[in-house]
């Protein structure tokens, strides 16, 4: 059974899908997760304290999803290329249907999304909240997908060098992102043009 906690960040989004966050009142989101109003703000402390907690909840599973999509690719004999193209699958899939995300990884807010959900920078964090509580930066969350695909391609392919891992992971992380900007009429063509990318850069020195 969910906790109170998880249940009042489910209600949060399902509200944020249906009207913008100014319109969200928290009464109605305690009334959908079946707690009371009080419970809520003991939780978070207030509606921007939730909007915080819930863009955190919401890249850590996109996050666990990446690492999740690397690591199967490449437990089912994936080369390379075919690790990143799932991987940038599950990123544009996941950007398209969930807005929290789409900001975290654009710093694109837009008028749906709570100004507390995206911070530019880790200054902006509040004291003393909890760390699942913290909503990531756009910059950080990048950092995190260059490194968990830096050290899928490291197990999965351990002739590669190193250097030249981190170098192609940050080429095809870029470029899977200009597709989260500015959407390509194809995604599976998107996928391909990431692959092409990874193999093109490793395939010279040896891969």
């Amino acid at each position: 059974m969910p906790t109170a906690r998880e249940s009042l960040l489910d209600a949060a989004l399902s509200a944020l899908a249906e009207q913008p966050w100014g319109a969200v009142r928290m009464v109605d989101v305690a009334a959908t997760a079946g707690v009371s109003r009080q419970t809520l703000y003991n939780e978070f402390g207030s509606k921007e304290g939730i909007a915080r907690a819930l863009a955190r909840r919401e890249a850590d599973d996109f996050l666990d999803g990446l690492e999740h999509a690397l690591s199967t690719a490449g437990s089912l004999g994936a080369d390379a290329g075919d690790c990143f193209a799932a991987a940038t699958a599950w990123m544009l899939h996941t950007a398209r249907r969930n807005a929290l995300v789409r900001a975290t990884l654009t710093g694109c807010r837009g008028d749906r999304v709570p100004a507390a959900a995206v911070i530019a920078v880790p200054a902006q964090r509040r004291l003393h909240a909890r760390k699942e509580d913290q909503p990531l930066t756009s910059a950080e969350v990048i950092a995190a997908i260059r490194s968990r695909a830096a050290v899928a391609l490291a197990g999965g392919f351990p002739t590669l060098d190193p250097a030249e891992v981190a170098w192609t992971c940050e080429a095809a992380v870029r470029l899977a992102l200009s597709y989260v900007v500015a959407p390509a009429a194809d995604d599976e063509e998107a996928c391909l043009q990431v692959a092409r990318l990874v193999r093109g850069l490793l395939a010279p020195r040896g891969w």
